[in-house]
Formats: structure tokens, sequence, C-alpha cells
């Protein structure tokens, strides 16, 4: 049985890409080619066929080719056992994007994952366990929207309705509203935090499974507590009053700091690497780099035992920092996951262990030539 995979990948007005057309097999893609020439933009294409903004988190409008008139857009034939299924989305004209499904408007942007999920890794997160928190939770609303799609927008909500509450706070709002704006955001809160734990238990429980393989260092996840003093309600009804209680009770607190200092938005995800006992920030930048690598294949399985879908990897210059032996490990990985991952990096000597499991796209200036 043929994977899932991208047959036909095509760009307008992307980046730095004025137009691009790309027809492929099963096989990992690898790009190579000089910095600057567009490799990073394309998987960055690639990574908008997904709920959320992408792997850069960039605003849509910046997505544009500057100097085109065109809108920026991109499509895929995602081939399944089901058959090709063509996907796009591009531009809207309220600055966000729509999509389309097989020639018609889908009904939301999580229309998408029935077809495709996506996963990636990119040397912004190298530093991932030693920087600000926020960084890991955005890390890990990512994993979580690739097992949940409406995760995603459950945070943009969440983060809404808490910039609405210190607003209120700030002016001084009705008491009213401003229950109501809480009662809105506990909702949200034990949505998110629960999809979170879920998920997380899911994945150490697989990784725990998998820990003799020895391939990479395992992780140990866990979150730090949602509430200081008290413990953690189980279930969502309880956790949302808990959450209300919470909120109504630090009212002058958080208007004195001018924001809301408690609550899901505040939560770190803490990582041990778990065959030293030790937390993950004081690594090496090479244990660190090949810890993440090995949350990211796990994350891949386990999206595909609870999915049916096993994800597109994107991995930017995840090579070049490797050993040969772990490389070869990684290329193993990949090829145990089933699934087609976009590689990049400047020396495609790199990826030569691949040999013929890969196609090799070189990228310059904005232009494709498959070799």
């Amino acid at each position: 049985m043929t994977p899932r995979h991208l047959s036909r990948l095509r760009l307008t007005a992307f980046r730095n890409y004025a137009a691009a057309a790309l027809d492929l097999d099963a096989r990992h893609v690898v790009l190579t080619g000089p910095n600057g020439a567009g490799k990073t933009n394309l998987l960055e294409a690639v990574s908008v066929l997904s709920p959320g903004r992408g792997l850069r988190g960039a605003s849509f409008e910046t997505l544009q080719l500057q100097g085109s008139d065109l809108p920026w857009a991109v499509a895929a034939s995602v081939e399944t056992d089901d058959g090709p299924s063509d996907i796009g989305t591009g531009a809207a004209p309220d600055g966000g994007r729509r999509v389309r499904i097989n020639g018609a408007n889908a009904r939301s942007i999580e229309a998408m994952s029935d077809y495709l999920r996506v996963l990636w890794l990119t040397p912004a997160m190298d530093g991932l366990f030693s920087g600000p928190a926020s960084d890991r939770r955005r890390f890990l609303d990512r994993l979580v929207t690739t097992l949940i799609p409406t995760h995603s927008a459950s945070v943009g909500d969440y983060e809404k309705a808490m910039r609405q509450r210190n607003r209120l706070l700030e002016d001084g709002g009705d008491p009213a509203w401003l229950g109501a704006i809480e009662a809105q955001l506990a909702e949200l809160g034990a949505s998110i935090h629960l999809a979170r734990t879920d998920s997380l238990q899911h994945l150490q429980a697989l990784i725990e499974q998998s820990v003799e393989d020895g391939s990479f260092p395992a992780a140990h996840l866990a979150l730090t507590p949602l509430f200081e003093s008290a413990a953690e309600p189980q279930s969502a009804a309880a956790l949302e009053s808990a959450l209300t209680e919470l909120w109504r009770g630090s009212r002058g607190v958080d208007r004195a700091a001018g924001r809301t200092i408690s609550g899901p938005h505040r939560v770190d995800l803490d990582v041990t690497y778990r065959q030293k006992a030790m937390p993950a920030a004081l690594g090496s930048t090479g244990e660190q780099k090949a810890l993440l690598i090995g949350l990211i294949l796990a994350h891949a399985r386990l999206v595909k035992l609870r999915t049916g879908i096993t994800p597109f990897l994107l991995l930017d210059e995840i090579a070049a920092h490797l050993d040969p032996d772990r490389r070869r490990a990684l290329f193993s990985a990949l090829d145990g996951l089933g699934t087609q991952c976009f590689l990049t990096g400047t020396d495609r000597l790199l990826f030569e262990a691949l040999g013929d499991r890969a196609q090799t796209v070189t990228v310059k200036d904005g232009r494709l030539q498959k070799d």
C-alpha cells in the first residue's frame, strides 16, 4: 500500500515564490540549496495546510510576496487510500485565509486535518528546553493540535477572551460583564488544559513503551501545576468552576499587575532527560537536539495510532548537527513511520544515507528543480 503523500504542490505569490510547482512521488523530499534560497519557505507552505499559523507562527499578511498583485495561495494533491484529494488555502479579504477542498469551500480550517496532519522541527526550536515557557507552550499546543485540530482555535479564542478581561479590569468595567468573560475564559481554559494533559499522558505512555530503542534519548513530560495551593479538578465542569473562582478572587491583584497572572496560559511544559534523570535544559546542545527529535518521532507515532493518519514531517536543517550514526538512525526512524518527510539542508552529502529512498529538489532564488 502506498503511504499517504503529497503528489503535487503549487505555490502562488508565497514568500519568495512568484509561482512554483512540484510533482512528487511517495518518497521523502530533500530540499537543498544555499541559505536564503527559499527552502524553509517551501516547508512553511506545506505547514499552512494545517490549522494554526504554520511553522513560523507568522500573520497571514506576511506570507504575501512583496510587489505581487496576486494573493498568496498554496495548493496540494494528497494521495490517500481513497484516492487523491485537492487541498488549497490562501489569502482571504479579511486578512485571514480561506480553505478549499476538492473544489469547494471548506466548512472550517480544521477540515484540512481530515486529509493530512503536519509536524515540524526548525532551528528556531533548538533552544526550546532552555528558552521561555511561552515557547514550550506553543510547542505543546502544536502537538495537541495535530491530535485535536480544534485545539488551535480554542487557544486563539482563550487569548482573545483574556485580553478582553485585562481591558475590562484596567477600565473598571461592569462586574457582570467581567463575570461573563471569566465564565467564557474558564470554559475555554478547561478545554485547553484537559486536552494538553490527555495528550501528554498518551504521549508519555508511548515513549515508555519504546524507551529501550535507544536511537534517541527519551523524555519524561509533565505540566507544572495549574493551581498553586489546590488540587487540580479532574472533570471539565469542576475545572471550569475552579478557574472561574480563581479569576473572580484575583481581580484586584490582576488589575494591579495589568494582566491575568494565573491560568492555563502560565503553565509550563517540564521536560526531563529520562536516561540521565536531569532537566532537559541541562543537556548538551546535541543531547537537546536528539531529545527534541525523539519527542517529534514519538508524537508522530501517537498521531498515527490515535487518528489513523501519519503526519507529514517537515525537518528544517535537521541533519547539520547530527553525527553520521545519528543521521542514519533518524533516516531509519523516518522510514519506519511510513510517511513522507520533507528535509532541508545546504549540503546534499548530509542526506547520502537516504539513497534512493528520497527525491532531491534543488532550490535557488525561489525556483525549484527536481533532480
